[in-house]
């Protein structure tokens, strides 16, 4: 019995160390606390908006490198609790990639949740009404938000295919619209898009078109929509201008539109027309050809393929510009060469 009292007297001893170890951890680990807190509370080191981009397929440790490297972190310590918060709360693999704009005053953790949440800065491209398909292309290809995976050499049909329309003309068919998207959209998904958008316009609008109409198909409302769009320099004038035209067809009168013709010049077209080449045949001749073109000959919008499939009713089947964007029309051809005198060859003509 006397050898146990020394064990005793270390007993007390032992579990004060034990005493002070665990207020020594319980010590870290209320001050890691309060680090984790304040580091998280803290804005990122930002003064300025600042964009930055997740490249598709990123790790969170790899975006958190990089986001160190650019300095946005106020130490490092903020970045690492921000991985273990996002590996804690299982977010480490929902972030999305794209670019984002961080603003002054941003968190970590909102900064987490900007990430996850895919709210990336929209880019914008815009495809204008008029333009040929060839001129839409070029706009894609020299966009620098977009990934270009179209080689430069394929021609308007291989090109077609190879968005998935293989056969089908490409005039026309593009929605001239200004389009939203994320940094990173492949040119066939954005060209695809305004495919989709041209196809769902047209359906709508021929859906609800007036009747007695002398179109066969949805694609004939489209080509005399692409007519309209090139004929019109003030938007309130397109269903005038359909209403001529329909009614020419109508009565069996050629169109006679040089915006036809100009198409059918195609690219040795030097930007002026001239009476030989009104009598030049080519199937877009509509001074040597009946009815409408066999193509569209370019991107109408919606405003133009409404205006084709609800003509504006009257008895005009003749117009000519005034020289201030409008137009002046006539229904029979004495009024039309008067008003071709007055406004085009410096005469007088109308009364």
């Amino acid at each position: 019995m006397s050898r146990a009292a020394p064990k005793q007297r270390n007993e007390p001893r032992l579990i004060g160390t034990v005493i002070r170890l665990m207020i020594l951890v319980a010590l870290l680990v209320v001050g890691l606390t309060l680090d984790v807190k304040r580091e998280l509370a803290a804005p990122l080191a930002i003064t300025a908006p600042v964009r930055f981009e997740i490249a598709p397929g990123s790790s969170l440790p790899k975006v958190l490198a990089d986001a160190r490297a650019r300095g946005l972190f106020g130490s490092d310590r903020q970045s690492r609790y921000l991985g273990v918060l996002a590996r804690i709360e299982g977010t480490a693999a929902a972030i999305k990639a794209g670019e984002y704009l961080l603003e002054p005053g941003l968190k970590p953790r909102e900064l987490l949740a900007l990430w996850v949440s895919g709210k990336t800065v929209l880019q914008e491209l815009q495809l204008i009404e008029g333009w040929r398909f060839a001129d839409a292309v070029k706009r894609v290809r020299a966009a620098p938000a977009l990934i270009h995976t179209l080689p430069e050499s394929l021609d308007a049909a291989a090109l077609m295919a190879a968005l998935g329309r293989p056969g089908q003309f490409p005039e026309g068919r593009l929605f001239p619209d200004t389009y939203r998207f994320t940094k990173g959209m492949s040119d066939v998904a954005f060209l695809r898009n305004a495919l989709a958008a041209q196809d769902k316009v047209l359906a709508e609008e021929w859906a609800q078109r007036a009747p007695n109409l002398p179109y066969d198909a949805p694609e004939q409302a489209l080509t005399m929509a692409s007519i309209i769009e090139k004929e019109t320099g003030v938007a309130a004038e397109r269903p005038q201008i359909a209403g001529v035209f329909v009614r020419r067809l109508q009565l069996g009168m050629r169109l006679q539109t040089d915006p036809t013709v100009i198409y059918g010049i195609g690219d040795t077209y030097d930007g002026n027309i001239r009476s030989r080449d009104l009598v030049t045949d080519t199937p877009y001749n509509t001074y040597t050809r009946d009815g409408l073109p066999p193509t569209p000959i370019c991107l109408p919008g919606r405003e133009a393929i409404h205006a084709a499939l609800h003509p504006a009713e009257g008895e005009a089947l003749y117009f000519v510009a005034r020289g201030d964007g409008t137009h002046h029309f006539s229904a029979t051809l004495a009024e039309h060469n008067a008003a071709v005198k007055h406004y085009q060859l410096g005469g007088g003509g109308l009364k």
